[in-house]
């Protein structure tokens, strides 16, 4: 085990977004240890992971009093989670080892999406109508007889893997037999399938870091949604909002409550809310730092993102403390566009990238999928070949750019063998 003078901070699972957290606590004086929740995490996680900006990783094989007596030596002064997988070892290690923590008491509440909406709902919370089931004539009972719209998704998603939206009965049928039994994105088991009324109404992210139960809103974001691909509603982009505004307080308001009520008391959360004619509803809450990498988006139109403020909340709690009621500024305007494939093949390239990368707005991209490799159909979060970010100081300009990327992608976009 290496030895150093520096202070350590812990993080599970430091996959995705979480792997820009590192060298953030280096530049703010502090070495990072890799927790990892897996034995052998998803390809598209290990491809992720930056193992030299960590003193070690340890490997998690399901004995805590072994992980705890593993990191004790380090000495970390700080352990949270870093991808999804590892919001619940993080609940418990943190709690085992004594540093500030969301504890296990709800740790369950906060991966479980069936518990996640009836802990809400308990607390006096709208959110909507659902059911557990692990039969099919639960399930089919909870329908009835007339036709409607309700999403079904499994207990313990992630990445949007498994999402069905089910009009009839036999969707219904199709969909349970599909989820049961299958794995997950992140490799796990699905213990049941979780049975939502379709929320009707726009959808937002609201990301958030907090310490002590102070939670500071550190972004705010409106998505868009298309029927495409035999996909009722799959994210075509998100536009990043101003702070402040009727919807804002809303749902700021709405999302408060809600890691309130599911224990988030400290470290980053991102919150997914429909905001229906009725009000805010929850979709569900992943305390852990909003995935996809949008937080280098946020950093780059506002100066800082959730990473940033996730560090400050772990290493100088004083001063997130001092400013958790401040609100962000918007000096540039920031939209996310998901280009969607349309059918699946070999990559040979992009044909038309020179056209999107002209956009007044054009600030980076994301590659998913490179030319040589294999394009799949986009249908959910890990099959977007392209995250196209767009920012400038004018709201006008970038919203023009975002809709001709829009029309850009598409089957002319992609020259597919």
């Amino acid at each position: 085990m290496s030895t150093t003078r520096r202070p350590v901070v812990a993080i599970t699972d430091a996959f995705s977004t979480a792997r820009h957290l590192a060298p953030l606590f280096h530049q703010a004086g502090f070495d990072c240890l890799h927790v990892q929740s897996l034995i052998d995490p998803p390809a598209l996680f290990a491809a992720s992971s930056q193992p030299d900006d960590f003193l070690d990783t340890v490997v998690h094989t399901g004995d805590l009093d072994a992980t705890v007596a593993t990191i004790r030596p380090y000495a970390p002064v700080a352990l949270l989670a870093g991808a999804e997988s590892g919001v619940e070892l993080a609940d418990a290690l943190s709690e085992a080892i004594g540093v500030r923590t969301n504890g296990t008491a709800l740790s369950g509440a906060r991966r479980d999406k069936y518990r996640m909406i009836e802990t809400v709902k308990a607390a006096g919370l709208p959110a909507a109508d659902q059911i557990l089931a692990t039969d099919l004539d639960t399930l089919l009972g909870w329908y009835g007889d007339t036709d409607r719209l309700v999403v079904l998704k499994p207990l313990r998603g992630a990445l949007n893997d498994g999402v069905h939206f089910c009009g009839t009965a036999a969707d219904v049928r199709s969909a349970f037999e599909t989820l049961t039994g299958r794995r997950s994105a992140l490799g796990q088991g699905n213990d049941g399938v979780v049975a939502q009324e379709y929320l009707v109404g726009a959808e937002y992210y609201v990301n958030t870091v907090s310490v002590d139960g102070k939670h500071y809103v550190c972004d705010l974001w409106r998505t868009h949604h298309l029927r495409v691909n035999g996909v009722r509603d799959l994210l075509g982009g998100s536009q990043l909002m101003v702070r402040d505004g009727q919807e804002q307080q809303a749902l700021v308001g709405y999302v408060s409550q809600v890691l309130d009520t599911l224990g988030v008391a400290n470290g980053p959360a991102h919150t997914e809310v429909k905001l229906t004619p009725d009000g805010p509803r929850l979709i569900e809450t992943g305390a852990r730092v909003c995935g996809a990498e949008l937080p280098l988006l946020t950093r780059a139109a506002l100066g800082s993102s959730q990473l940033e403020w996730t560090v400050t909340a772990y290493t100088d709690p004083d001063t997130f403390l001092a400013h958790w009621q401040d609100h962000y500024e918007t000096p540039r305007h920031a939209v996310c566009v998901n280009m969607i494939a349309p059918a699946g093949g070999k990559l040979i390239g992009y044909p038309r990238m020179d056209e999107l990368e002209k956009l007044e707005s054009y600030h980076g991209r994301l590659t998913r999928v490179g030319p040589g490799q294999e394009l799949s159909q986009t249908t959910n979060d890990m099959t977007y070949p392209l995250l196209v970010h767009l920012i400038h100081e004018v709201e006008g300009v970038l919203m023009r750019d975002y809709m001709t990327a829009r029309y850009l992608d598409g089957e002319g976009f992609y020259d597919v063998a």
